[in-house]
């Protein structure tokens, strides 16, 4: 959804609420993945997706401080909590190692 104003030559979009809007850029996608993935095109892996969730539960985390009625957010929050807690519970089951590794580099409470 994307903020616009409407004008005699077609639509104007404030780019100060997109660029907020476009938090999670592929650059951003990359590093994530390059730092905790097995390489910056491994999209795939386990430790790469709980880092990106991760990084996305702490944005909308602060999103909510200040918007607290937003339950569309809370309720996409929720949801990004338990897939994060299903792929940490199937790396916990197959390989205990990685785990904790992944547990200690997010700095997760567990």
């Amino acid at each position: 959804m994307y903020f616009c104003q409407n004008s005699q030559r077609g639509v104007k979009v404030n780019y100060k609420i997109l660029k907020k809007m476009n938090y999670l850029t592929a650059e951003k996608k990359e590093e994530l993945f390059s730092k905790y993935g097995k390489s910056n095109k491994d999209t795939g892996s386990t430790e790469g997706q709980i880092a990106l969730f991760s990084y996305r539960i702490a944005h909308l985390t602060e999103h909510l401080k200040s918007n607290r009625h937003d339950f569309a957010t809370q309720r996409a929050l929720i949801k990004l909590v338990g897939k994060r807690r299903s792929l940490l519970d199937y790396l916990k089951k197959n390989d205990i190692e990685r785990y904790r590794s992944i547990i200690a580099a997010l700095k997760l409470r567990r």
